[in-house]
């Protein structure tokens, strides 16, 4: 991966200990990374940097791997405690290809970076880069703190998740970490719960060579992909729900024996209808978070619960205050992200958890003798049944700005797949912020359409609660909508 490179690493990093500084962040910084063959030697860069800066590193008691979660959960721990506040760096490209790398900042809210952070960061990286100045330490005079990320994190999963009532309904689970930072949590779960879990593939290998490959023939660790989880969905009639997690652990697929691999919209919907009725300590006024593009049937369940949806646009970082600061209760977006607060209504993480959704998913089976798959068939006997699918369509560079830059005033259609359009946006509903592109509402059905920021392509999200022929008009109808738009 040309692009990810020591040079870049070391300069985004000196300006993390930039942005730091500017922000008065002086506690420590905790360093976590994930499996990917990429991610051990720029955690090396990232430490040599931050010591030369006489940033307090924290960093692993056991030098292994650490999923985003975990660091998530570290930060608000340290941060709880009052006194300099403390912010985190995890290596780590999420789901994508052995070759890829990632790298990214959580500041002391333990979320992922907004807009305004990464940009700033950025900019300042791209000066460095081109001016030099980056100052670093050799490795062997860094000597950075130790925290047990593992035990803190999984000590206090109970506090989150009914794991009583998983360990008590005698359930046999599977866990397969996709050789991703989850690899050593799942058997530290087991072991400190009693519970009746299998990690069933604990092999790291950074090449992924075990992994069955994802649609395009290329290897991703994506829990939400049917290619990806196909190892895992073959072996489903062994355990009574299995899950994996992506290799920083931040996003969860759910395996049931009568399902297979639950569409992570799907998930969503039962974790909400469960958790609402499940959690009475929650603040009763706290709302459920949803990204704009994530299913409708996440709005009927938070209606039918007499809750507030709050709808924002794509990325987790729109949760962040809310989970914070207990006014969301649930956020989660449609590729297979999400956290929820502790029990008690308190923070748990502001980042996603993939660790805790499989849990949960456990719970729900565990505490209703009923699988999250048998839960979601009667979400759709009550509301109907949800077609969705995310088909893209080419764009040009120039198109793309134009889709991002939409107002809704542009859209003068009054009718889309034979039903009058009720909504028409570009920014989100729950908090206003821009959703780079468009969302349209009917009765039946809405599409939404975004610009990739990767491909010459534009993303085209549709759901239908009136079957597979509407949907497939209501695609067809919204991609000459945008085009005539873009023209």
């Amino acid at each position: 991966n040309i692009a990810f490179n020591d040079d870049h690493i070391a300069a985004t990093t000196q300006a993390v200990c930039e942005y730091r500084a500017e922000q008065g962040i002086t506690g420590p910084l905790f360093l976590a990374k994930d499996t990917h063959a990429l991610s051990e030697p720029a955690w090396t860069t990232a430490l040599e940097v931050l010591t030369a800066h006489q940033v307090t590193v924290v960093v692993d008691s056991r030098r292994r791997y650490t999923p985003t979660p975990a660091l998530s959960h570290a930060i608000l721990r340290h941060n709880a405690g009052g006194g300099p506040r403390a912010d985190g760096i995890v290596v780590t490209p999420s789901h994508n290809p052995p070759h890829d790398g990632g790298f990214k900042y959580n500041p002391p809210d333990g979320g992922p970076a907004g807009s305004r952070a990464t940009g700033w960061i950025q900019d300042r990286a791209n000066v460095l880069l081109r001016t030099g100045g980056v100052a670093r330490m050799p490795l062997s005079r860094a000597d950075p703190g130790t925290y047990d990320f593992l035990a803190a994190y999984v000590d206090d999963l109970p506090s989150v998740v009914d794991l009583d009532a998983v360990r008590d309904a005698g359930l046999r689970l599977g866990a397969d970490p996709l050789g991703g930072a989850s690899v050593d949590y799942w058997g530290a779960i087991a072991e400190r719960h009693r519970l009746d879990l299998t990690v069933v593939n604990p092999v790291v290998d950074p090449t992924w060579r075990f992994m069955t490959l994802d649609w395009d023939g290329k290897i991703r660790m994506d829990c939400s992909s049917p290619y990806a989880m196909a190892s895992l969905v073959a072996q489903r009639a062994a355990y009574d729900l299995s899950s994996g997690n992506d290799a920083d652990a931040d996003r969860h697929g759910i395996v049931t024996p009568d399902a297979g691999l639950m569409n992570p919209n799907h998930m969503l919907a039962v974790a909400i209808q469960h958790l609402l009725t499940h959690r009475p300590d929650w603040p009763a006024t706290a709302a459920v978070g949803k990204t704009l593009v994530s299913s409708s049937m996440i709005d009927r369940v938070v209606a039918r619960q007499g809750r507030r949806l709050v709808e924002v646009p794509v990325g987790f970082k729109w949760f962040v205050p809310g989970l914070l600061d207990g006014s969301i209760c649930f956020g989660g977006e449609e590729s297979a992200g999400a956290s929820l607060l502790r029990r008690d209504g308190r923070v748990w993480t502001t980042d996603k958890d993939g660790i805790v959704l499989c849990l949960l998913a456990a719970e729900v089976l565990g505490v209703t003798g009923v699988s999250p798959s048998g839960h979601y068939r009667q979400l759709e006997s009550g509301f109907g049944g949800s077609h969705y699918a995310r088909p893209h369509a080419p764009a040009t560079p120039v198109q793309k700005q134009a889709l991002a830059a939409l107002s809704a005033a542009d859209v003068t259609a009054t009718e889309l797949a034979g039903e009058a359009i009720t909504g028409t946006f570009t920014q989100a509903p729950g908090n206003g912020a821009p959703v780079g592109g468009l969302k349209v509402t009917t009765a039946s059905g809405w599409f939404a359409a975004r610009p990739s920021g990767t491909e010459d392509v534009y993303k085209v999200y549709a759901e239908s609660f009136a079957g597979a022929d509407h949907l497939a008009r209501l695609q067809a109808e919204a991609q000459e909508l945008v085009s005539s738009i873009l023209g």
